[in-house]
């Protein structure tokens, strides 16, 4: 899907550009692909964000804490493995 291959490239160059450690929320990715309409993309970026979390590329995290893309619910912070 081309929003999910734009979603997952606007991830990977936000983890990049923020450099080790730091985080990025979904919706940056979201605003990135879709400045105008971002809100629906929400729910395919948190898709593509557990992809990279089950390929090891990326973590989610709540509250600095490592938490499962299947469970989570609320707001949630990216950071690089």
């Amino acid at each position: 899907m081309d929003t999910d291959r734009a979603l997952e490239n606007a991830i990977t160059e936000l983890l990049d550009a923020r450099g080790e450690g730091k985080t990025i929320c979904p919706s940056e990715a979201a605003r990135r692909v879709d400045p105008e309409d971002w809100r629906p993309l929400m729910e395919p970026a948190r898709r593509v964000a557990a992809r990279l979390v089950e390929a090891g590329e990326v973590e989610m995290t709540q509250q600095g804490r490592v938490v499962d893309p299947a469970t989570a619910t609320g707001p949630v912070r990216l950071r690089r493995s």
